[in-house]
C-alpha cells in the first residue's frame, strides 16, 4: 500500500514543506522524496547548519529548496500578517510575541503553506501534536463548513479478505478526545471523503460502539446513535451504519447474526471510534499484535493540508505522511 500510494503521490508531485530541519529524519525523507521524486520538498532553517548536519549521514541536499527565515524576503511580512490577526481575535500580543512564533518552525513553515510557498506541510518528527495543531488553527484555518479538526490511519493488514483488501481507515485516533454527535459525523464525512481521494474505493463507514443496534443502552451509546442520525439528515453520498460492535461491522458472518439488516454487512473499510481512548487503542493493538502497518496520523479540517508525525516516526513514515497528504 505504501509503494501505491507513492506512486500516486507522484503523479501530483506537489510541494512538501518540511520544516523540522535540523533532525536527521528530516533530511532523509527529503532526500528520498526528491531523489523518487514523490515530492519537492522544501526545508526550513539555516542553509549552513542544515548542510552540516546533512554531511555527517551523507545526505545529498543539492537539488532542495531551503528556505531561511532569518533571510526570507517575507518573513517581516509574515509576522505583521500573524500580529494583525491576533490582534484581530481581540488576543493581546506584541512584537516580539508575534515574531517568536512566527519564527518557529513549524509555524513558519504553516506560514509558507497558507501563501503559497508549498501545497502540503509535514511535522511532528520534534514537535508535539499540539504545537502542529496550534499552527494550523491559529494560520491555516479549517476548511469552509467544517468546524472538526480530526485524524485517520491508513492501517494496512495482512488478512486481504477484511475491509478493502486489508486495509482500513481509522479515525480519529489523535485529536479528539471525547466527540460529540456533530463532531463523530463530521469525522465520518471527512475520513470517507479522504478514502475516496486516496485511495479510490467506495467508502463503508462503520460507526463503532460497545453496543450493536440498541444491544446496550447508555449515554455513550446514545452519542453514536446520534451521530448515525446526522448523517442520515446530511444525506450523504456514502454507505454507513452505526451503532455497531467492531466484529459486526467487519466479520460477515458475525454481522448476519448480530446485524442481520446492515448495508455493511460486516464488510466496513473506514472505522470511527466513539472517542480518542477507543481509536488510539485500537489502532496501536492492530499495529502491534496484529503486524499492521500504520501510515499518519493524517491531520484533516484544516483549508491546506498540514498533517501530523508521532516523536517516534522513522524517516520513511515522513515519506508516507508526505505522499498521503499529497492526495488530499
Amino acid at each position: 500500500m505504501n509503494k501505491v500510494i507513492r506512486e500516486k503521490a507522484k503523479k501530483f508531485y506537489k510541494k512538501v514543506i518540511l520544516p523540522e530541519s535540523y533532525d536527521i529524519r528530516t533530511l532523509k525523507a527529503a532526500e528520498f522524496l526528491q531523489k523518487e521524486k514523490i515530492a519537492n520538498p522544501i526545508l526550513v532553517g539555516n542553509t549552513n547548519e542544515i548542510l552540516k548536519i546533512a554531511k555527517t549521514d551523507s545526505i545529498d541536499l543539492s537539488d532542495i529548496t531551503i528556505i531561511n527565515p532569518d533571510t526570507f524576503e517575507k518573513t517581516e511580512d509574515f509576522i505583521h500578517i500573524y500580529l494583525e490577526s491576533r490582534k484581530a481575535k481581540n488576543i493581546p500580543i506584541t512584537y516580539e510575541q508575534a515574531k517568536k512564533e512566527v519564527l518557529a518552525d513549524v509555524f513558519f513553515g504553516a506560514m509558507l503553506l497558507k501563501h503559497g510557498y508549498g501545497d502540503v506541510e509535514v511535522a511532528g518528527a520534534v514537535n508535539t501534536t499540539s504545537n502542529v495543531l496550534r499552527a494550523g488553527l491559529r494560520i491555516i484555518g479549517l476548511k469552509k463548513g467544517i468546524n472538526t479538526v480530526s485524524s485517520f490511519f491508513i492501517m494496512v493488514t495482512k488478512n486481504k479478505e477484511l475491509g478493502e483488501k486489508g486495509v482500513f481507515l481509522f479515525a480519529d485516533c489523535a485529536v479528539v478526545p471525547n466527540p460529540t454527535s456533530v463532531q463523530l459525523a463530521d469525522i465520518a464525512q471527512m475520513t470517507a471523503d479522504n478514502a475516496k481521494k486516496i485511495l479510490d474505493f467506495q467508502p463503508r463507514v462503520a460507526m463503532l460502539s460497545f453496543s450493536t443496534k440498541g444491544s446496550a443502552k447508555s449515554p455513550e451509546t446514545q452519542i453514536v446513535k446520534d451521530a448515525v442520525q446526522i448523517l442520515d439528515e446530511r444525506n450523504v453520498n456514502f454507505l454507513y451504519d452505526g451503532e455497531i460492535q467492531v466484529d459486526a461491522a467487519i466479520i460477515p458472518e458475525v454481522a448476519e447474526r448480530k446485524a442481520q439488516d446492515s448495508p455493511l454487512k460486516g464488510k466496513a473499510n473506514v472505522l470511527i471510534f466513539p472517542d480518542l481512548n477507543s481509536g488510539n487503542i485500537g489502532y496501536k493493538l492492530v499495529q502491534r499484535m496484529g503486524n499492521a502497518s500504520a501510515i499518519g496520523p493524517v491531520i484533516q479540517g484544516f483549508n491546506k493540508p498540514l498533517c501530523d508525525l508521532s516523536r517516534g516516526a522513522t524517516f520513511l513514515d515522513i515519506v508516507d505522511t508526505a505522499a498521503v497528504s499529497s492526495l488530499l
